[in-house]
């Protein structure tokens, strides 16, 4: 699930939430480099995990799940999809 909200400025908060499966899973995406440790998902009192991220509104950013072990995948309440030139997608959100 990806949850948007509004906030100061020009900037919208974008919520990346997934169900706690035990793993540890990041959000790598082309707004923090690639970087699997910047955005990590923290496990919540509700089962579920999730991490969220201030994005200048009306832009898209392109994003993957990475799981522990190097299991990639998408979102699929992901605002759209994309080829990634290695055989794969990156999922797309729109700010």
């Amino acid at each position: 699930m990806i949850r948007k909200q509004r906030a100061a400025g020009d900037l919208t908060k974008v919520t990346f939430v997934l169900p706690d499966s035990g793993t540890s899973v990041s959000v790598v995406a082309d707004f923090n480099s690639w970087d699997p440790l910047r955005h990590p998902l923290k496990v919540r009192s509700n089962g579920t995990r999730s991490v969220q991220v201030a994005l200048p509104a009306g832009t898209s950013a392109r994003f993957r799940y990475l799981a522990e072990g190097g299991a990639f995948f998408d979102d699929p309440a992901a605002d759209g999809y994309e080829e990634n030139g290695q055989g794969g997608t990156h999922s797309l959100v729109t700010a």
